[in-house]
């Protein structure tokens, strides 16, 4: 699965596609290849296996900054969106799907109602959006995941029960929210200073980090409140902190071992969602519903999601254009249409309705759950459509629409030449003033000093350009084959140290793609 992962992520790159797409299709194709196994999960591993790094992760790579200046939308999405979504949901599926009850529907509403961020990303990196689109998805995407699984936690105990106590169920929610909330933050900090105080190496500290958030998840539900809240919440204190706990060589090495880590779960996750689909029609049959019938009512939730995104996404415009009067907000600015429209286009679904479907109990109280194939066929429908019709078209839209720039940042090139010289002057002002003494008897000091002054003065225009890189590059592999054919030639030269050098180059060809 794994080599079959990396190959079709390949071709995605290759073709320009968002790589979930190709592989929910490429999954999909071949769970209709004769002998091939049947992939099973059991339900109550699903989301112990995947939603924690991959939370935990999306909490370490989202901006904080950007989460606090965008957070009033960015709420509104993740919280009164989503429950508007999972209602009209539960009263669309009530009302047109046979046997649905109202909690089944909001079960499936749960289920159903989050946008992911792996998707919305991968098709994002093809195209140029403002920054600010960027962080919307990023933030509305980890908030809501929290959001529509305390709706789907709700509604399974309701289906379970066949009750619905209303003072029992907000004492519930509201000891989900702030125990969830409190024990990501106690285990946070509890790791923080563990990483900070105990003598730990690069090595331990990346092991600490993927046992993290399965602590987190697992120490939140076992109190009964929520885990999904208690790994974002902590996710975001130990990445708001980690330069003050965390080495520059573990920082280094984490960052790859979990950029590898969770491009594997993710990949998997979407290579099951087509995989998955003869277990789920095999369960339809047995259940007498069609799949044409089912196809229909997966094609129906659909196109309420999209519709009530799209008014939910215009309804955020006019609610900011009226709350500017009376409140500050991020943008006093009119955003125009398009980028409602695109923001309402971007809803496709993936892992987390995929986790949320999977994870429904085969049987309640003795009995199979009612409707649990259906919920899986309608939820599969709305994955595998949201991600080929809109993931196809989403660039496509982006670069037809020329979405204004709307001026939130600096240039980033402006920005990178203006962070150089202003930071070039603070290093040379601090070796000068505390250290003067010490420059003139070190030669090292003075070559530092000396190369700020060339920083703080620097005209990057004309010292920067594609055919500078182009001949240090050639120079940095002409230094890595001599110090390969040396280490091949001469048995006197340890190879340890040959690739400390090798190391070395690759460290400053990497220093040379951020100039």
């Amino acid at each position: 699965m794994i080599l079959a992962i990396v190959l079709i992520i390949m071709l995605a790159n290759k073709l320009k596609v968002a790589y979930p797409v190709l592989l929910v299709v490429a999954g999909l194709l071949t769970s209709f290849i004769p002998g091939i196994p049947v992939v099973h999960i059991d339900p109550s591993l699903i989301f112990i296996i995947f939603l924690p790094p991959l939370l935990y992760e999306a909490a370490w790579a989202i901006s904080w900054k950007e989460l606090w200046h965008w957070r009033r939308i960015i709420t509104s999405f993740a919280f009164i969106v989503v429950f508007l979504t999972a209602l009209t949901v539960a009263f669309a599926a009530n009302s047109f799907i046979p046997g649905f009850s109202l909690a089944l529907g909001f079960l499936l509403g749960g289920i159903v109602s989050p946008p992911d961020a792996v998707s919305a990303s991968a098709i994002l990196k093809f195209v140029k959006v403002p920054k600010r689109m960027v962080s919307i998805l990023e933030g509305e995407s980890l908030l809501n995941d929290a959001s529509s699984l305390l709706i789907f936690r709700f509604a399974l105990i309701a289906v379970g029960t066949g009750q619905f106590v209303w003072y029992h169920a907000a004492l519930s929610f509201s000891w989900m929210l702030i125990g969830g909330i409190g024990v990501g933050l106690l285990i946070g900090f509890i790791f923080m200073k563990v990483h900070k105080y105990l003598p730990t190496d690069a090595n331990m500290d990346i092991v600490l980090t993927i046992i993290t958030p399965y602590i987190m998840y697992m120490i939140a539900e076992e109190v009964h409140s929520s885990g999904v809240l208690a790994v974002v919440s902590g996710g975001l204190l130990l990445s708001n902190k980690r330069h003050h706990f965390l080495s520059s060589v573990s920082r280094l090495r984490g960052a790859n071992v979990w950029e590898s880590f969770v491009f594997v779960l993710n990949g998997i996750v979407f290579l099951l969602i087509g995989l998955d689909l003869p277990e789920i029609v095999a369960g339809l049959k047995q259940e007498g519903i069609s799949v044409g019938s089912a196809l229909g009512y997966g094609l129906l939730i659909t196109a309420v999601l999209i519709v009530i995104r799209f008014i939910s996404t215009f309804g955020a415009v006019f609610t900011t254009l009226i709350a500017r009067n009376y409140i500050t907000v991020a943008d006093r600015r009119h955003p125009g249409w398009k980028a409602p429209i695109l923001l309402g286009w971007t809803g496709m679904r993936g892992v987390v309705s995929l986790a949320a479907a999977l994870s429904i109990p085969v049987e309640s109280n003795g009995a199979p759950f009612p409707q649990r194939n259906l919920i899986l066929f309608i939820t599969f429908i709305v994955i595998l459509t949201t991600l080929v019709v809109q993931g196809l078209t989403l660039p496509y839209l982006i670069n037809k629409m020329k979405l204004p720039s709307f001026d939130d940042y600096i240039p980033e090139e402006e920005e990178e030449i203006i962070i150089k010289k202003e930071l070039a002057k603070h290093s040379l002002n601090h070796l000068t003033t505390n250290y003067n003494g010490q420059i003139e008897n070190h030669s090292m000091l003075r070559q530092m000093a000396l190369k700020w002054q060339e920083k703080s003065t620097e005209d990057y225009d004309e010292a920067i350009n594609a055919e500078s890189k182009a001949i240090y590059l050639d120079v940095l592999n002409q230094q890595r084959k001599w110090l390969l054919n040396k280490n091949h030639t001469d048995v006197h030269f340890d190879e340890d140290v040959i690739r400390k050098f090798l190391h070395q180059i690759d460290i400053e060809e990497e220093k040379l793609k951020l100039i």
